[in-house]
């Protein structure tokens, strides 16, 4: 079984300035929720909970968050206001926390390397809080599925969309054996390539379940473009000499690292969770008063 889940959450956000001059990208709320939040919601749902963090510096707000603030919760207790906590407080009860710091900027896959000493020897999952997922129609969230993937195939699982041909050179690209159902044994991955050379449209997302030997792939693996570590160039190496899988998910997925998937994502989230929320909440008082 699967219980940890790491968050790369060391990134400067320099597409949200100044608003992250001071705060940290992944605390830029979704409506009324930081998005790392909708991230580790998605994780505890997939019964994911060991969740690390892996920031950088001026992010110690991410640390605040996962943490009880006694001077807020008392000025609020006895109010309507209090049960505003209550789904934070469910994750801070119910997962365990930890975090170290990424001390140089080189890829997403150094980045990975850096939570080792929170992950150890176990398969985990990855969360990139920048891709907001939104659950498929019946519930179920994109680690969930992905989870039951990794526990049929016991190897490395990617997650997958297409995107427009001139969309690919944003992301890493897949090539892969289609097995049905949405799922690919991986032959070929390359990282941001362009629309000529991409091997397909089949986007991998930001979610991840990895097997604890990425670790010694990434080690060994030279710096890519910009001098950075990628993690596609790890996990081809695992493509290479076992399996790797990619997931086409169930579900919405917005682009949160951009300004317009982040307004568009936060349109969506109002309109189709806070204010169901909010009128079934009103339904539930209404009946409470009614009794």
């Amino acid at each position: 079984m699967i219980k940890k889940c790491l968050f790369p959450v060391a990134g400067y956000g320099t597409r949200f300035l100044p608003a992250t001059k001071s705060m940290p990208k992944e605390m830029l709320p979704i409506v009324n929720k930081p998005l790392v939040q909708y991230g580790v919601e998605e994780a505890d749902q997939a019964g994911l909970s060991t969740i690390g963090f892996v920031t950088g510096r001026g992010k110690r707000a991410i640390a605040d968050h996962f943490d009880i603030s006694y001077e807020l919760e008392a000025e609020i207790k006895g109010s309507g206001k209090e049960s505003l906590l209550t789904s934070i407080r469910d994750l801070i009860e119910n997962n365990d926390f930890s975090f170290t710091r990424q001390n140089h900027m080189k890829g997403l896959g150094h980045a990975i390397l850096s939570g080792r000493n929170l992950m150890g020897d176990d398969p985990f999952a990855v969360v990139l809080a920048d891709d907001l997922c939104v659950a498929a129609e019946d519930g179920e969230g994109v680690l969930a599925q992905m989870v039951k993937i990794y526990e049929q195939f016991r190897c490395s699982v990617v997650a997958i969309q297409e995107v427009p041909a001139d969309q690919v050179h944003k992301y890493g690209v897949i090539a892969g054996e289609d097995m049905g159902n949405g799922l690919y044994r991986v032959t070929d991955m390359v990282e941001k390539p362009s629309q000529e050379d991409a091997p397909s449209n089949l986007a991998i997302i930001g979610r991840y379940i990895l097997t604890p030997d990425i670790f010694d792939k990434i080690e060994k693996t030279e710096p890519g473009k910009n001098g950075e570590v990628q993690i596609t160039d790890a996990l081809m190496k695992q493509a290479q000499e076992g399996c790797v899988m990619a997931y086409k998910f169930r579900g919405k997925r917005f682009d949160c690292g951009s300004i317009e998937g982040f307004v568009e994502a936060t349109n969506y989230v109002f309109e189709n969770v806070y204010l169901k929320d909010q009128a079934e909440q009103a339904e539930q008082d209404q009946k409470k008063g009614s009794k």
